[in-house]
């Protein structure tokens, strides 16, 4: 005589939590993009030579003869000049950020990791978040320049990082327009060229450099709506750099500055995060 024993059904044990997955696997990426950096001290030198010589050119070959505000000495113009100064070294991580992916696209390390258990959008994550690493320490550097040539802030401490928090936002924000770009070429070279084409004009049609109020009317009304000049403005407002007599813009954007750079910022975020990754998917597929 034989017992037959019915098989107690055992539970699958729970998937991998999709959000903690995609974190994990962004760190990983990030981790390892920022060893290949400090293994190329080179692109950080580079990347600050650009921004040292700007601060260099404006402040003493053009500072005494730009007005700004009521005023035309070297020392306002100086303060004027630092927020833009800071927000061009951001913006321009744009083309780093493209000719990386770019690279990677060319070396057949993106169809690599593809083969990898891991989530879609950790790579261009953890490009993005490298990228800002990199930014801020170029920011560190630039700042102690800034203040050694005579830049100083006038709030305290807390609106200052304040206004460094939101440059390292547009920063972010940008890189991923040149995650995108780096997408979409088929060489790094290509990808350097197509993140800077673009950006001179964003950033010259701004106020990061002169007075909005003494440009024409149509390219004044597209300096004050620039997604670049809000946060330019932001800046200026946080650190305490409105030179004397600066009269502010009647644009939303100009009024509001921190808010108008928070929007833009998330809104640029999600636009081309989500074109990014399909992108992405569809370059990999």
């Amino acid at each position: 005589m034989s017992a037959v024993t019915d098989a107690v059904p055992v539970a699958a044990p729970p998937g991998p939590n999709p959000f903690a997955q995609s974190v994990r696997d962004s760190l990983v990426i990030t981790r390892r993009n920022l060893i290949r950096m400090g293994r190329i001290p080179e692109m950080i030198i580079f990347g600050l030579v650009q921004p040292i010589m700007f601060v260099v050119l404006f402040t003493y070959v053009f500072g005494g003869s730009i007005q700004v505000g009521s005023s035309t000495s070297t020392q306002a113009y100086r303060e004027f000049l630092m927020a833009g100064i800071f927000a061009q070294t951001v913006t321009f991580a744009t083309a780093g950020a493209g000719a990386g992916i770019a690279d990677d696209m060319h070396k057949g390390l993106i169809d690599r990791f593809r083969s990898l258990p891991m989530t879609r959008g950790a790579v261009l994550t953890g490009r993005t978040l490298a990228d800002s690493v990199q930014t801020a320490l170029t920011l560190v550097v630039l700042a102690v320049v800034a203040l050694l040539i005579g830049w100083r802030t006038h709030e305290n401490f807390g609106k200052v990082l304040a206004g460094f928090g939101l440059l390292l936002l547009l920063g972010y924000a940008f890189s991923w327009i040149g995650a995108l770009i780096g997408l979409s070429v088929r060489t790094p070279e290509a990808a350097t060229s197509g993140g800077l084409i673009w950006l001179f004009p964003l950033t010259f049609i701004s106020n990061a450099f002169v007075d909005a109020n003494q440009m024409p009317t149509f390219l004044r009304h597209i300096a004050e709506w620039n997604p670049f000049s809000a946060t330019v403005q932001a800046c200026r407002e946080l650190f305490g750099n409105l030179p004397p007599g600066f009269q502010t813009p009647d644009a939303w954007p100009m009024q509001h500055p921190v808010w108008a750079s928070l929007i833009w910022s998330v809104l640029i975020i999600a636009i081309f995060r989500t074109l990014a990754v399909r992108k992405y998917r569809s370059a990999t597929a």
